[in-house]
C-alpha cells in the first residue's frame, strides 16, 4: 500500500481549443513557419468569434505590442503559443483587445483576449489561428494532437501532453 504512495505517476495535460472553430492540422496552414513547424507541433483553428480562452491552466509569459498572439506556460512546463491569424502583427494591434498582463495567472476557460474577427479576415492573410507547443524538445513529455474536427473553448482538448 505504501509503495503506491511512492509511484510515480503520469502526469498527463490536456490542452482545450483556446476558440471556437474549425480544426485543422498544423501542416495545412498556409504559412511555412507553422506548416513545416519551425516553432513547434500543434494544431490550428479557423475562428467562428473573435474570443480567445485560456486553454489550459497557467501563466501569461509573452504578449507582444503587437496584441496578436499570446504566449502562455501550463502549469506542467508546456509553452503554448496562440497566433491569431496570418500576418497579424502587420496590424499593430488594431483589432484586438488584451483581458490579461504577462506574469497573470490564468485558468482553463478564462477569457485572455478578444478580436475583431471581419477586420481581421479583411486586413490579414488569414484568420486561420496556430496553437503550438514552443518547448516540446525541452519538456520531456510527449504530445498527442487531436483528429477532432470542430473546436469548442474550453471543452474540445486539441493536444495532450503526457510525461514520457
Amino acid at each position: 500500500m505504501l509503495k503506491n504512495l511512492f509511484k510515480k505517476r503520469d502526469a498527463k495535460t490536456d490542452i482545450f481549443a483556446p476558440v471556437n472553430g474549425e480544426i485543422v492540422q498544423l501542416d495545412e496552414v498556409p504559412d511555412p513557419v507553422f506548416s513545416q513547424k519551425m516553432m513547434g507541433d500543434g494544431v490550428a483553428v479557423k475562428p467562428s468569434e473573435g474570443k480567445v480562452f485560456a486553454p489550459t491552466d497557467g501563466e501569461v509569459i509573452q504578449i507582444p505590442e503587437t496584441k496578436h498572439a499570446i504566449g502562455l506556460r501550463a502549469n506542467d512546463g508546456t509553452e503554448i503559443l496562440i497566433h491569431i491569424g496570418l500576418e497579424t502583427v502587420s496590424l499593430e494591434g488594431e483589432g484586438f483587445t488584451v483581458s490579461v498582463s504577462t506574469g497573470d495567472r490564468v485558468s482553463t476557460g478564462q477569457e485572455l483576449m478578444t478580436f475583431d474577427l471581419a477586420y481581421i479576415r479583411e486586413n490579414a492573410s488569414s484568420d486561420v489561428t496556430p496553437i503550438v507547443i514552443t518547448n516540446a524538445q525541452e519538456t520531456g513529455k510527449q504530445y498527442t494532437m487531436t483528429n477532432e474536427k470542430e473546436g469548442k473553448a474550453g471543452e474540445t482538448v486539441i493536444i495532450t501532453s503526457q510525461d514520457k
